[in-house]
C-alpha cells in the first residue's frame, strides 16, 4: 500500500524519535510492502525547521544530510502539480485550522488517493472532504 507522510510523521523517523510513533504507524512503516511519500511542501517545512533551529538532532549536520536522509530512508519526495492545487483550491478548511503548508499536504492527499500518516488532531476532521487519515496517536 502506499501512503503519504505528513511533516511531524516523518521528523519522528529522521530524528528516530519511535516513542512518538503508535505501534499501529510503526507497523505500516515497518512493513516492506508498503511505498512512503511526502510532499515536496512538508519537506520544505522541515528544511525551515531545520534552519531555524525548531529541530533539533545530531544525526544531520546540515539540511541537506537531513534532505538526503529521506532518500536513505525509501521515502520519495512528490512534486505539486496543477490537480493537487485545484484540490486545495476546492477543499473547505475546518475553523481553526490555519496552517496553509497542511492544506496543501491535505489537497495532495486527497487528490492522488493517498492515505496521510498524520499526527495534526485538525487532520481527521478533512475525512469528509475525501482524505483517508491514518492518526498517529502520541
Amino acid at each position: 500500500m502506499r501512503y503519504y507522510l505528513d511533516t511531524n510523521v516523518l521528523i519522528f523517523i529522521l530524528l528516530k524519535e519511535n516513542d512518538n510513533i503508535h505501534r499501529d504507524v510503526q507497523k505500516i512503516l515497518h512493513d516492506y510492502g508498503n511505498l512512503f511519500y511526502v510532499s515536496a511542501v512538508a519537506v520544505k517545512e522541515l528544511i525551515h525547521l531545520y534552519k531555524t533551529g525548531d529541530i533539533k538532532g545530531k544525526l544531520y549536520k546540515t539540511a541537506k544530510d537531513l534532505l538526503d536522509a529521506i532518500g536513505k530512508f525509501d521515502i520519495e519526495i512528490k512534486p505539486l502539480n496543477q490537480y493537487h492545487l485545484a484540490k486545495y483550491a476546492e477543499i473547505d478548511i475546518v475553523k481553526g485550522h490555519k496552517d496553509p503548508n497542511d492544506h496543501i499536504i491535505i489537497a495532495q492527499a486527497i487528490s492522488d488517493k493517498i492515505p496521510l500518516i498524520s499526527s495534526d488532531h485538525q487532520f481527521p476532521f478533512y475525512a469528509g472532504q475525501g482524505l483517508n487519515c491514518v492518526f498517529n496517536k502520541r
